[in-house]
């Protein structure tokens, strides 16, 4: 079958590779999409120590069930699956109280196991016992089911949040990432939603989504818009999905009493230490959270969302290639030009 493998920094090939093999406790998915992620490219360009190569990439995966162990319970052949792909041991504390997503044992697809930029994908049983495999309708289309996955991780932001009706929430940074964070907000009740962001090209793709306001702290006072927007209280929740400490830094400057800073993205090593007013914390009673990947409750969500019909999904999926369509995806990304791009194994000019 052809694949996106991973050898090193600089050294990704599309190429012909065994397909794999469905053990009895395993299951083998037909891959319909996968789309490419910041991490993906992030990885491909500088590396990940938790990558064992040679590796197939990818993540954000959907297919159909073509083969399943004879242990394999739950599922059956023709069901279409997406996944949590951060697949968790199930036995740490945090597996123990819930919280899969920060297990101390993770194993992720792609990085410990092959990932989903190929024509076939074996679902190891460790995430089938786990319950990271989860169906998804027929109905949904299989460009919409890849977003499972980073829709799931903005999911996770957002309620750590609270975010409730009528909300005022504030998103910093207008890529694909900050932009599904900003509906999935919109889909928790949240009233107002103000984008920030200084690429123009950027702020220009958050149109279509018809978001309260959009503004460029270049060319406009962000505090004073936020204030004019909430009676002078602030936002109740600022997310941050741009990597820069600046507005992070700021966020508890521009959030009421009691509001909640999240900072979604991460920074880059070397890059990571910021300089906050404490006070700000301490006076105001702020809520500063982290947020990081997802679990398959949040997929679960996730899935339950786009099937609703009141996303916009469709707008988010902006590209669609073939699997050796991998470095120009990459291109499109650094260019600032896709949200998603998709690649299908499928694919037909």
């Amino acid at each position: 079958m052809k694949a996106v493998v991973f050898y090193a920094p600089g050294d990704i090939r599309t190429e012909e590779v065994e397909r794999p093999v469905c053990r009895p406790d395993e299951a083998l998915v037909k891959v319909d999409v996968c789309a490419v992620c910041g991490s993906d490219m992030k990885a491909a360009v500088s590396g990940n120590v938790r990558i064992k190569p040679p590796r197939i990439m990818g993540h954000e995966f959907t297919g159909v069930i073509v083969e399943k162990g004879d242990k394999t319970e739950g599922y059956a052949t023709g069901d279409r699956v997406v996944m949590a792909t951060s697949i968790s041991c199930g036995e740490c504390y945090y597996c123990r109280h819930g919280h899969r997503n920060l297990c101390v044992n993770l194993a992720p697809m792609g990085y410990s196991f092959d990932g989903g930029m190929a024509e076939y994908v074996t679902i190891p049983a460790q995430a089938i016992t786990n319950g990271h495999l989860i169906k998804t309708p027929a109905s949904l289309p299989a460009e919409i089911a890849a977003l499972a996955e980073p829709v799931s991780c903005a999911v996770n932001a957002v309620e750590q949040c609270n975010v409730k009706q009528g909300d005022t929430v504030v998103v910093i940074g207008a890529g694909p990432m900050g932009i599904l964070n900003a509906c999935i907000a919109r889909s928790y009740g949240a009233a107002k939603i103000i984008f920030a962001e200084l690429n123009p090209q950027r702020l220009k793709q958050c149109e279509q989504f018809n978001f309260h306001r959009l503004v460029n702290p270049a060319k406009e006072n962000l505090k004073q818009v936020i204030m004019d927007e909430t009676e002078g209280y602030g936002a109740d929740t600022i997310i941050i999905a741009a990597p820069a400490a600046a507005p992070q830094e700021q966020a508890l400057d521009l959030v009421r009493k009691r509001g909640n800073v999240m900072l979604f993205a991460s920074l880059p090593v070397g890059k990571n230490m910021l300089n906050m007013d404490s006070r700000l914390i301490h006076y105001k009673e702020l809520r500063v959270l982290g947020s990081s990947d997802s679990t398959p409750d949040h997929v679960r969500k996730a899935v339950e969302i786009l099937s609703s019909g009141s996303f916009p999904a469709s707008a988010i999926v902006t590209h669609r290639l073939p699997l050796d369509g991998i470095e120009q995806a990459f291109e499109l990304m650094r260019s600032g030009e896709s949200l998603r791009v998709a690649l299908i194994p499928n694919y037909e000019l």
